[in-house]
């Protein structure tokens, strides 16, 4: 019979020599997201049509994502590669249908098509209620972050999100969408302030602890919208982010 230590030290050996490899690849894919998001992204629009005629880049990113599995207890490298595979997922898929208007013209864009991340078959959907906001406390600022291929979301950047900065990225990116006044309106003369829909979609991650609406943008502000203003939503802008 072997012994215990003949049979774990390659046992042990393998494991140790697959974690290296996935951190290897896991750099691998931060890296070339932000090569590829340079290349493509500008002023927080994609140029999709660039990417349709040359793809190569993008395949190969997704390619990288399908196989990368990243632990939870790994927390900034886990909603790091989320964010960017959500955001890769998105371009891809408006660039399998390119040319269209709007990610809504394709059927099942987010709840619907599946796309394989990570060993497994997943919808955009599910990455954003399930993988990132049901397990990081429906934390408000992946909305800042996960971008959706419309002009209404804020914009997407132009480099990964990447775990040793990922918390300065995702107050960066929140602090930039709630003072940018196109995202909130705010009329001085009425005392109102309009919402993107975003806020009336996913008003419970906004208003924890009894807060406001107003009270959540003001930690971000760096003028603050008095409490009294009466709130309201302004409809959401479907119109492809593309650079034309």
């Amino acid at each position: 019979m072997k012994s215990l230590f003949t049979i774990g030290l390659p046992l042990f050996i393998c494991l140790l020599s697959f974690s290296n490899v996935s951190s290897q690849d896991l750099s691998e894919f931060f890296e070339k997201t932000t090569v590829f998001l340079e290349e493509n992204v500008l002023e927080g629009k994609v140029a999709y049509k660039k990417i349709k005629s040359s793809p190569e880049q993008l395949n190969e990113l997704l390619v990288l994502a399908s196989t990368i599995e990243v632990q939870k207890t790994n927390s900034n490298g886990y909603r790091a590669f989320w964010i960017n595979a959500y955001n890769l997922t998105v371009i891809q898929a408006v660039v399998a249908k390119y040319p269209i208007k709007s990610p809504l013209a394709v059927s099942g864009f987010f709840d619907k098509k599946t796309y394989l991340i990570s060993g497994k078959k997943t919808t955009l959907n599910r990455i954003e209620n399930k993988i990132l906001r049901g397990q990081f406390n429906n934390d408000p600022r992946f909305h800042f972050a996960l971008v959706c291929a419309g002009l209404g979301c804020p914009p997407i950047i132009n480099k990964a999100y990447l775990p040793s900065t990922l918390e300065t990225q995702l107050n960066k990116q929140t602090t930039l969408a709630l003072n940018n006044t196109a995202f909130i309106k705010v009329n001085n003369k009425k005392k109102k302030v309009q919402f993107s829909q975003i806020f009336e979609w996913y008003t419970s991650d906004f208003t924890t602890g009894n807060k406001s609406l107003i009270d959540f943008v003001n930690i971000y502000r760096t003028t603050p919208i008095p409490g009294n203003y009466k709130p309201s939503y302004y409809s959401y802008d479907w119109t492809l982010n593309e650079i034309k």
